[in-house]
């Protein structure tokens, strides 16, 4: 038998907008009883219908700088508004040290400052089928003006060379087929040889090896496992 690390995994997602990342990441809250979608913090103001501690920590500049002198942000960005984003490590750690899986929906920018610091979590970049299903999923969401639409498209073509960077690339041209193959990586990921703590067969020929090694019997008597 195979005693693994009782850690959780640190999953983090990224890709271009549109390829249907945060789409997938909640496909896999349904389905998975072990995982956490973290939530990150923020200086702005909440909109209508967002709760503290659900959709964002919102905190004040104040706290949110606090917390960067701290040492207590994963990755930290400002928007053009001037508004501070970010990842909080205390309940990702919380988790993690439970057991529990953590999934982190974030941009680029982001997973690869995480990255410098956290070597041991698993990074997953999601593609959309082509670039042209990019810009018709753009299109689709009927949210964004034109001009906005260009700059993200463009945004995703620079990103794709950020792929060399994640430890898996998983193409969304079906969602369920994506949402499994992320399940999968993430199964494989749990069978890794460096995530297992220890190795024992849990039967009584393994106790009486052990038995015959500790006595040093093994030279003059013979080995029964009756």
């Amino acid at each position: 038998m195979l005693k693994t690390k009782s850690k959780g995994i640190f999953i983090v997602i990224s890709g271009p907008s549109g390829a249907g990342k945060g789409t997938i990441c909640k496909e896999l809250m349904k389905t998975s009883n072990n995982l956490w979608l973290s939530i990150s913090m923020t200086t702005r103001e909440p909109r209508v219908g967002e709760t503290n501690g659900v959709e964002y920590f919102f905190v004040t500049k104040d706290e949110f700088e606090q917390n960067i002198k701290d040492g207590n942000m994963l990755e930290y960005a400002t928007i053009h508004s001037g508004q501070y984003y970010g990842t909080p490590k205390g309940e990702i750690t919380k988790y993690l040290d439970n057991g529990i899986d953590v999934i982190l929906e974030i941009d680029i920018n982001g997973a690869i400052q995480i990255k410098e610091s956290n070597k041991e979590a698993l990074f997953i970049f999601v593609l959309p089928p082509s670039m042209e299903e990019l810009k018709n999923r753009l299109i689709k969401r009927g949210t964004e003006t034109k001009d906005k639409i260009i700059e993200r498209f463009k945004r995703g073509y620079q990103e794709l060379n950020s792929i060399t960077k994640y430890n898996y690339v998983v193409v969304n041209d079906d969602l369920n087929n994506a949402v499994e193959k992320v399940k999968a990586i993430i199964m494989a990921e749990r069978c890794r040889v460096d995530r297992i703590e220890d190795a024992f067969l849990n039967n009584p020929e393994e106790f009486i090896h052990e038995e015959l090694i500790d006595n040093k019997l093994f030279e003059n008597e013979p080995i029964d496992f009756e």
